[in-house]
């Protein structure tokens, strides 16, 4: 196991990082980011693994916290935390902040003005070793990077992002990677518990059920981010899901060149454009039919907790 013994660069970034089961990816992680941030922070859901000992290894600071949600986890974590960097740096186990832009966050970070709060990344997706170059999946442009009490964490069941306020983004180039290491058995479980995950927010859309934030707009993240936004919770969510995943998956194969990733391109438009999304459409119909005959806010709640298994009352997750 690399261990890093100290920081070459201090630029005043802290980074963030959640984890449950994670020794196939952690290590890779932390070794892209050893080198350049001032303090990194393990949040963690009880894991059984080598999980914690990696990240004891590279001196990491660990708190463990029951998992709710990505959304309520990571807001845990910034208000549990002692930051001491000037900027915080959102990672996920499976991602890998490569060596260009690991040197461009170094040189240009301590140089950008004071309006400057946030900073977009340029993720790149790799899908059975393949970089997933098409199909509108890069670059993907995403808030990772904000000014210390200047960004927070919107408050939803999925598609959570970093929002920012009283200022201004810029975006960095270089190469920020999203490789999950785990089989396609493990990718389909994961996006079957995503899909329970997004029916819920649109279900919470629809019904106002509890309180969500509406924060995305292209002065709080980027503008690719503001779009899909805006298309999704206003057009696409009110479209049936027979018809909606169909031609989102076209949409992405054809129009957007889904098909020039070659065959593990098809098996990734397939599963992540066509199945999840009609997944979702399933269950929200699945949800919708089981509380039809419920009319009490409460009632409705609890039942949505007992098939989903998720505690969904809000008082039951502060």
């Amino acid at each position: 196991m690399k261990i890093n013994s100290g920081k070459k660069n201090n630029i005043g970034l802290s980074a963030i990082i959640l984890t449950y089961n994670e020794e196939l990816h952690l290590e890779r992680a932390l070794a892209s980011i050893s080198e350049f941030v001032s303090e990194i922070f393990i949040i963690d859901s009880y894991s059984t693994d080598r999980t914690l000992e990696i990240a004891h290894a590279f001196g990491a600071t660990v708190l463990q916290n029951k998992f709710i949600n990505q959304a309520k986890q990571f807001q845990w974590a910034m208000d549990n935390t002692q930051i001491i960097g000037d900027w915080i740096l959102r990672l996920d186990a499976d991602e890998i902040i490569e060596p260009d832009l690991a040197n461009e966050i170094v040189h240009k970070l301590p140089t950008l003005s004071s309006e400057i709060v946030g900073i977009n990344l340029k993720r790149k997706h790799i899908f059975m070793n393949r970089w997933v170059k098409h199909g509108g999946r890069y670059p993907l442009i995403m808030l990772r990077i904000w000014r210390k009490g200047y960004g927070h964490i919107e408050n939803r069941w999925m598609d959570e992002h970093i929002v920012i306020s009283g200022g201004k983004t810029v975006t960095f180039n270089g190469g920020f990677s999203d490789h999950n290491l785990k089989d396609l058995t493990f990718f389909n479980d994961k996006h079957n518990k995503y899909a329970t995950r997004e029916a819920i927010e649109i279900l919470n859309q629809r019904l106002n059920l509890f309180p969500r934030d509406h924060s995305v707009t292209t002065g709080t993240t980027s503008l690719q981010t503001a779009a899909k936004f805006f298309i999704k919770e206003h057009i696409y969510n009110h479209i049936p899901f027979t018809v909606s995943s169909t031609l989102y998956f076209i949409w992405r194969y054809f129009f957007q060149l889904g098909f020039l990733d070659g065959r593990s391109g098809l098996v990734y438009h397939f599963l992540q454009g066509f199945w999840y999304r009609f997944l979702v459409g399933a269950k929200v119909m699945e949800l919708e039919q089981s509380i039809s005959h419920l009319k009490d806010k409460n009632l409705i709640i609890d039942e949505l907790s007992r098939i989903t298994g998720h505690s969904l009352r809000p008082e039951a997750n502060n």
